[in-house]
């Protein structure tokens, strides 16, 4: 077996097996790197561990440390609790600030299972109590998470502008950005729609006031102001924004920093953060990559890519690429999908025939907006979260709402972002 085709029957047999069976992709990965990369792309161990992303590791490490300790001291409830009441009672508009919270959220840099798994608990809660369709609040959610998932300093932004950069293709990272919030907001508007907004709009709900106000946890909690720590806090975040915006600093070093300064601020607060650090995140993304590094040196990327070339219809390979990820994404790791049908598209793009931002903004979509999937981490949440909700039902609205995505959003997004361009 050629070297190309044992890498590209690993990668087959590492998404299959991890989403049959309960292991961990990322784990899964380093297997398939060491043992791919050394019976079949003669690498050494030191090479194969040559292909770890120590940058990586340590964006996400510190990215879901900070926002562990942002989290566990009512920071992130209070700052949802504030957009909420910025509403004034009007009904329709709670779906919107769920959706722009999620989106803030990610596009600062939290992971969007952890943005979700924040917001979902406390959006299901309010549809519960304001009588909004529980799959709206989710899908608002999610595709909140997923609109501002692609900024410069987000997970999502950071795997594919860095795929693109060693790549040495021309990118953009705020095309990339607002190609993803602009068609997750257009999808989030026909879903409000399609799911009682129309309704909404003529409802008057409750303000919430300090009695009503919900945590993340579901229970009511006082009004009393911010304490000294969700200050810092607050303070913390916005200064890795400016950090990384303004003055262009890693992002995982200024969160790992910033997490260690409230750390040792306030110790006992913080005595089990490190254990909500997203380690089986860290551990899928750091083996999926390692595992591409081989897929790379092995002569499988521009093996797949000489191949939908040869098709000779440019526009054709991008969109089975786009199928290819959201089909993966929708059963497995986005972080995972994202990771390697991107360097899959490489040598497609440098024929120069199709415009390399909008095929990498396509497939970026492609890939993470089947997440509605109640087969990936997103959904899932979402499902767990129902509050007083047949979680039945919504399950089976779940999967038909994201056969229908897995269905269509490839095509448009290829249709909207790459046949433009051609």
């Amino acid at each position: 077996m050629s070297p190309e085709i044992a890498c590209i029957v690993g990668l087959v047999v590492l998404f299959v097996v991890g989403t049959a069976l309960p292991v961990n992709m990322g784990a899964l990965a380093f297997v398939m790197a060491f043992v791919v990369g050394g019976l079949y792309v003669d690498m050494s161990a030191a090479d194969v561990l040559a292909g770890f992303p120590g940058d990586l590791f340590v964006t996400l490490v510190g990215i879901t440390y900070l926002f562990a300790i942002a989290q566990n001291n009512g920071t992130i409830d209070w700052l949802v609790r504030q957009a909420v009441r910025c509403v004034r009672g009007h009904t329709a508009a709670i779906p919107w600030v769920m959706f722009f919270v999620t989106a803030l959220l990610t596009s600062v840099g939290a992971v969007s299972p952890g943005a979700v798994a924040i917001v979902a608990p406390i959006a299901l809660r309010f549809s519960h109590q304001y009588r909004i369709h529980p799959l709206l609040m989710g899908l608002m959610v999610i595709h909140g998470a997923q609109g501002g998932g692609f900024s410069p300093m987000s997970i999502y932004g950071g795997i594919t502008n860095q795929v693109v950069q060693r790549a040495d293709l021309a990118g953009n990272d705020m095309h990339l950005f607002l190609a993803s919030l602009g068609f997750n907001l257009l999808v989030a508007v026909v879903v409000f729609f399609v799911f009682g907004g129309r309704s909404l709009l003529a409802q008057r709900a409750v303000e919430v006031g300090p009695a009503e106000a919900i945590d993340a946890t579901g229970g009511s909690v006082g009004d009393k102001g911010l304490t000294y720590p969700q200050v810092l806090t607050l303070i913390g975040l916005i200064a890795l924004g400016v950090g990384v915006l303004v003055f262009e600093l890693n992002v995982g070093l200024v969160a790992i920093t910033l997490a260690v300064v409230l750390t040792i601020l306030f110790p006992k607060d913080q005595a089990r953060t490190v254990d909500q650090i997203h380690w089986s995140t860290v551990l899928l993304i750091c083996g999926v990559v390692t595992y591409i590094a081989v897929l790379q040196k092995g002569g499988a990327v521009t093996y797949v890519g000489d191949s939908v070339s040869s098709l000779g219809a440019p526009l054709v390979g991008a969109l089975l690429l786009c199928y290819v990820g959201g089909v993966v994404s929708a059963f497995a790791s986005t972080v995972g999908v994202l990771g390697a049908i991107i360097p899959l598209a490489v040598p497609l793009l440098l024929l120069g025939q199709i415009d390399a931002v909008s095929v990498v903004a396509a497939l970026a979509i492609s890939s993470s907006i089947v997440d509605v999937s109640p087969f990936s981490t997103n959904g899932a949440l979402v499902i767990a979260s129902a509050h007083g909700i047949d979680r039945e039902s919504l399950y089976r609205q779940l999967l038909l709402y994201s056969a229908v995505v897995v269905a269509l959003a490839p095509l448009l997004a290829w249709a909207v972002l790459v046949l433009p361009g051609f």
